[in-house]
C-alpha cells in the first residue's frame, strides 16, 4: 500500500503539471462567442495576433506564464458560454479522441475539423492519436487541402519528433511508427506521401525531407549532438557508428559526405522512381541561426510552417541555404532533356540549351582562385579578376564643413541588390576562348585585361572599378559590365587581351524570377506590399519581423539563399587537409563557375554606383561609406525621406535610389551596424566576416 509521503508526491505532480487546453477549435468559438477579436485577445495576453491564430487552428500552442493565464480566460468563457448540450457549468479540457481501426502509420490529422470516430481497434500496437497535451499535436483536425500533385498529398516535408508524430505542411500530422533510421526512410518512401514536383519539365522530383527534433534524434538511436574541434556542420558519424551500420546493412546508401546534419540516404532508382530521402538533425545545426533565425527553438508544427513555405516559394532545403541556391538553378535550368534518336527511335538524355550541362569546366586563369589546379599547373601570374562588393569610406579630409553640421547619418539597404542584378543577365555557357588585342564588345560576357587609370570619377565618389573605391593604378582584369561602365562614362576602352565565351545565355533569369516573386510574396505576407507610399513603406518594414516570426524567417532564408547561390558558384577548399593545386569536390560541378558570380556582383557594383552618382547629381549629396549593397549618406533628419530626391508631384525621382520592397530598391538600414561596419573598414578589417548575416558568403559560400 502506498505511503502518505508518495500520495502527495503524485499529487503534487499532478498539480504542477502544464494546463490542458480545450481543442483548438473550442478556442476560436469560446473567443468568438464572448465577442472578442483575435487582434483584441493578443493586446490582452502580450502577444501577436498571428500567435492567437496559431493557437486556434492547431499549429502552435502557448508556454508558461502565458499558457496559465490563456487556460483562465478559456475556462472563465466555458463557464459563460458552454457548448450546446454541455452542463452550464462544466468545465473546459483537452479530451482524447476515439482510437480508430485504421493503420497508425496511414492516419492524417490536421488542424480544424473533429476527428470522426470510428470502431475501436483491437488492442493497437501504438496509438494513432493522442491528445495535444501529450504530442503536442492538434486536437482537432480538417479534411487535407487538395494537393498540387496526387503523388505527394501530404507535402514536401515533414518534421519528426520524438512521440512519432511527423508534421507536415497545412496542419497535418501524419503518425510514423519507425524506429530506425532505415525504417524511417522506408515509411518516408512508401506510406508518407511526402514529396514535390519537378520545377522543370526536363526536371527530377524533389525528394522528401524528415526534419529531426533532438527526441526523434535520440530515439532512432543518433547522438544529441554532434561534437568536434571542427565546425558542427562539418562533422560526421563514424562509419562504425550503430546507425550507419543499421544503413549499411539494410543495403541503403549514404553519400561522399556521410551521415552529418543534412544527410541523404539513398538507393538506386529503379527506372525513374527515385529512393532518396533527405533527413536534417535540428540539434546538429542543420538549421544555421544566421540564415533561419529562431526556427530551430519553434515547436515542430511551425518549423513545418517555416520550411514548407520556403519549400513550395523556392525549393525544398537539400542542405544549407548556400546548397539550396545552388541547387535551385540546376531545377529551374537542368542540364539534360529527353530527345528522340533519329537512328533507333528510342529516347534519349541530350544537352538542354540554356544550361550549364552535366560536365565541370574550368575557367580562364584569371577567373579562377590562386590556388586552383589551371593557375597552379601553368604557372600563371598574369593576375586575377577582383570582382567583389564594396568596402568604402570616404577620406574624411573630403568631407564639407555642411556635411558635417548635418545631425544625422542614414543607411539605405538595396532589398536583395545581387538578386536584382541576376535579372536578364547575359552568362557565358561555353568554354573560355583567349583573345589578343580584341574590340571590346559590351554584349559579349567574359574577362577583359585592360587599363582604367585615365577614367576621370568625382573622389568623394568610390570608384566603379575597385571594391575598395579606389583608383585602378594600371591594367587589371575586369569583367565585362566593370569595363562597359567605364565606356558609358564616356572614356576610350581598349583591352590589352580577353578570355571571352561564344556561346551564352541568361542562365539565372528562372532562378531570379522565382526568388523574386519568394520574396515579393513572403513580404507582402508580413505587410510590406508593393501599394504602399514610402512612409507607409518605412512603417510598415520597421514592424515587418514583429508581424509573424515565422514568415520573418522564411524572409531571411530567402536573403541567405541568393548570397549563398551566388557564393557556391566559386566555393573555396575547406579543410586542414588540403594542398594547394589539388582538386577539391565544388569543382566537379557544372555550377562551379567563377565567371558568372563575378558578373553578378559586378553589375550589382555598377548598378550601385550608377544611383550614387545620379543621387550627387540631382540632390549634391555624396556617400559617406559604401559595404556591399548598403551606402550611408548624411542628412537633415532621421529618415530616407528627408534627403530622397522627389518630384513636385511627390513621386519618386528616376535614376537614383528609390524606397519599395522589391529587389533593387531601397529600405532604412540600422546606421549603428553601418557605422560600426565604418569604423572596421577604417581599421583595415573585413567587416563582412564581422557583421551577422553579412555578405562574407558571397566569398565562399556555405
Amino acid at each position: 500500500m502506498a505511503s502518505e509521503e508518495e500520495l502527495f508526491a503524485s499529487v503534487d505532480a499532478l498539480l504542477n503539471e502544464e494546463p490542458h487546453l480545450p481543442p483548438p477549435a473550442e478556442r476560436a468559438r469560446l473567443r468568438e462567442a464572448a465577442g472578442i477579436t483575435q487582434a483584441r485577445l493578443a493586446t490582452a495576453l502580450k502577444t501577436t495576433t498571428q500567435s492567437v491564430k496559431n493557437w486556434e487552428n492547431g499549429r502552435s500552442e502557448p508556454k508558461s506564464p502565458r499558457l496559465d493565464a490563456y487556460q483562465r480566460l478559456l475556462k472563465g468563457w466555458a463557464a459563460k458560454y458552454p457548448a450546446p448540450g454541455a452542463a452550464p457549468a462544466a468545465s473546459v479540457a483537452a479530451t482524447a479522441p476515439v482510437a480508430s481501426a485504421e493503420p497508425a502509420a496511414s492516419r492524417v490529422e490536421t488542424a480544424d475539423a473533429p476527428q470522426a470516430p470510428a470502431v475501436p481497434a483491437a488492442a493497437p500496437a501504438r496509438p494513432a492519436f493522442r491528445p495535444a497535451a501529450a504530442s503536442r499535436r492538434p486536437a482537432t483536425k480538417k479534411a487535407a487541402q487538395p494537393a498540387a500533385d496526387p503523388r505527394f498529398p501530404h507535402g514536401p516535408l515533414a518534421v519528426l519528433d520524438g512521440d512519432g508524430c511527423a508534421y507536415g505542411v497545412d496542419g497535418i500530422v501524419l503518425d510514423c511508427p519507425a524506429t530506425t533510421v532505415p525504417e524511417l526512410v522506408e515509411w518516408t518512401l512508401r506510406e508518407s506521401g511526402l514529396g514535390a514536383p519537378k520545377l522543370n519539365r526536363y526536371g527530377k522530383d524533389s525528394d522528401p525531407l524528415i526534419v529531426l527534433t533532438a527526441a526523434a534524434a535520440l530515439k532512432l538511436g543518433l547522438p544529441e549532438r554532434l561534437e568536434g574541434h571542427e565546425q558542427r556542420r562539418s562533422l560526421r558519424l563514424p562509419e562504425d557508428h550503430p546507425v550507419v551500420k543499421q544503413v549499411v546493412k539494410a543495403k541503403w546508401r549514404l553519400t561522399q559526405r556521410g551521415f552529418g546534419p543534412w544527410a541523404r540516404v539513398y538507393r538506386k532508382a529503379q527506372g525513374r522512381e527515385r529512393q532518396c530521402v533527405q533527413l536534417a538533425i535540428l540539434s546538429w545545426d542543420a538549421l544555421d541561426e544566421r540564415s533561419w533565425p529562431g526556427v530551430s527553438e519553434m515547436e515542430p508544427a511551425d518549423i513545418a510552417r517555416v520550411l514548407g513555405v520556403y519549400a513550395r516559394r523556392v525549393i525544398t532545403p537539400r542542405g544549407s541555404t548556400a546548397v539550396s541556391g545552388l541547387e535551385l538553378m540546376t531545377a529551374l535550368r537542368p542540364p539534360t532533356r529527353a530527345v528522340r534518336d533519329e537512328a533507333t527511335g528510342n529516347w534519349v538524355s541530350a544537352y538542354n540549351p540554356g544550361s550549364l550541362g552535366t560536365e565541370p569546366m574550368d575557367p580562364a586563369p584569371p577567373e579562377a582562385t590562386a590556388e586552383h589546379p589551371v593557375v597552379v599547373d601553368s604557372g600563371w601570374t598574369g593576375g586575377f579578376l577582383n570582382e567583389e562588393a564594396y568596402q568604402w569610406v570616404r577620406s574624411v579630409d573630403l568631407l564639407t564643413d555642411e556635411e558635417c553640421t548635418l545631425p544625422f547619418v542614414v543607411g539605405l539597404d538595396l532589398n536583395t541588390a545581387f538578386l536584382a542584378a541576376a535579372a536578364r543577365l547575359v552568362v557565358g555557357l561555353s568554354a573560355p576562348d583567349h583573345f589578343v588585342g580584341p574590340t571590346f564588345n559590351p554584349k559579349i560576357p567574359g574577362s577583359w585585361l585592360i587599363d582604367l587609370s585615365h577614367v576621370e570619377v568625382d573622389p568623394r565618389l568610390p570608384s566603379p572599378f575597385t571594391p575598395d573605391g579606389s583608383r585602378p593604378t594600371g591594367p587589371a582584369w575586369y569583367q565585362t559590365h566593370t569595363v562597359a561602365y567605364a565606356q558609358e562614362l564616356g572614356y576610350n576602352v581598349e583591352p590589352i587581351e580577353a578570355y571571352l565565351r561564344r556561346e551564352t545565355g541568361a542562365y539565372l533569369d528562372p532562378w531570379h524570377d522565382r526568388l523574386k516573386t519568394a520574396y515579393v510574396d513572403t513580404l507582402a505576407d508580413l505587410g510590406v506590399t508593393k501599394d504602399l507610399d514610402d512612409r507607409a513603406f518605412l512603417a510598415a518594414m520597421e514592424r515587418h519581423k514583429d508581424v509573424d516570426p515565422a514568415m520573418a524567417a522564411v524572409l531571411a532564408a530567402i536573403k541567405a539563399t541568393v548570397k549563398g547561390g551566388i557564393g557556391k558558384l566559386r566555393e573555396r577548399p575547406q579543410g586542414k587537409k588540403y594542398k594547394e593545386g589539388e582538386q577539391w569536390p565544388a569543382l566537379q560541378r557544372p555550377t562551379w563557375r567563377p565567371d558568372i558570380r563575378a558578373a553578378v556582383i559586378s553589375k550589382a557594383r555598377i548598378n550601385m554606383h550608377r544611383k550614387m552618382r545620379n543621387m550627387a547629381t540631382m540632390t549634391g549629396l555624396y556617400p559617406l561609406a559604401v559595404l556591399s549593397d548598403c551606402v550611408v549618406y548624411p542628412s537633415p533628419g532621421p529618415s530616407p525621406l528627408d534627403f530622397l530626391p522627389y518630384a513636385a508631384s511627390g513621386k519618386p525621382q528616376p535614376g537614383a535610389f528609390r524606397l519599395g520592397p522589391t529587389p533593387g530598391l531601397a529600405k532604412l538600414e540600422g546606421v549603428q551596424t553601418m557605422l560600426w561596419a565604418v569604423d572596421l573598414m577604417e581599421q583595415g578589417h573585413n567587416p563582412a566576416r564581422h557583421i551577422k548575416g553579412g555578405d562574407a558568403v558571397l566569398d565562399e559560400g556555405e
